[in-house]
Parts: C-alpha cells; sequence; structure tokens
C-alpha cells in the first residue's frame, strides 16, 4: 500500500472515527459518540461523509428491545485510512519522500 494523503479523513473528526473503526469488526454508534465527544448531528453529519465516499458501512438492527446503527470500514476505507497515516509518518519522518499529492515545502525567505 502506498502513501496517500486523503483530505476527507484529514479533517480531525473523520480521522478520530476512521481510527477508531480501524481495529474493530462493527462500532455502534453510542460508543463513537461517546468516544469524539460529538453531537449527535455533527457525528452523523461526519460519518455520512464517509458512508458517501465509500469508506463506511452501515448497518442497522436491534439490541435489547432499543434500536442500533453499528459503523464499520469498508476494504476501500481502510486501504484509504492505511495510506493516509502512512502518508502522515512519512511527513514526521526527516528526510523521507513526500506522500503522493503533496506539495514540496516552499524554501525559507
Amino acid at each position: 500500500m502506498s502513501a496517500r494523503f486523503d483530505e476527507l479523513i484529514h479533517a480531525p473528526a473523520r480521522l478520530t472515527i476512521t481510527a477508531l473503526l480501524a481495529p474493530a469488526d462493527w462500532v455502534e454508534f453510542r460508543f463513537l459518540r461517546e468516544r469524539t465527544e460529538l453531537s449527535e448531528s455533527a457525528l452523523s453529519k461526519q460519518l455520512t461523509a464517509l458512508v458517501h465516499a465509500g469508506y463506511v458501512e452501515v448497518r442497522k438492527g436491534a439490541l435489547s428491545g432499543r434500536r442500533v446503527t453499528w459503523f464499520r470500514l469498508t476494504a476501500h476505507g481502510r486501504t484509504a485510512f492505511e495510506g493516509h497515516v502512512k502518508a502522515l509518518e512519512q511527513m514526521l519522518t526527516p528526510g523521507a519522500p513526500l506522500p503522493a499529492g503533496q506539495p514540496a515545502p516552499a524554501a525559507p525567505a
């Protein structure tokens, strides 16, 4: 997998969401809300963006008589997340090549 900076994932809320989803199979909405400390509407908006990009899959159901919504990274989302993490690691490693799609830093004046 190659390093690839991903503008969609890079937003702090979406980066947090994808980082929480990466090690898991399915994650409940309530868990994401508690861990991200986002309001339900803000979290829903960020998840919707990830779903529309094909990065996250949604499953709805019931658990102990209550409606539950679960989320997980798709294969495409996992590849994008891992490539983004690799790009960030390269940016933080002195002398490492820049990730694909990133401009070289400007020379000091």
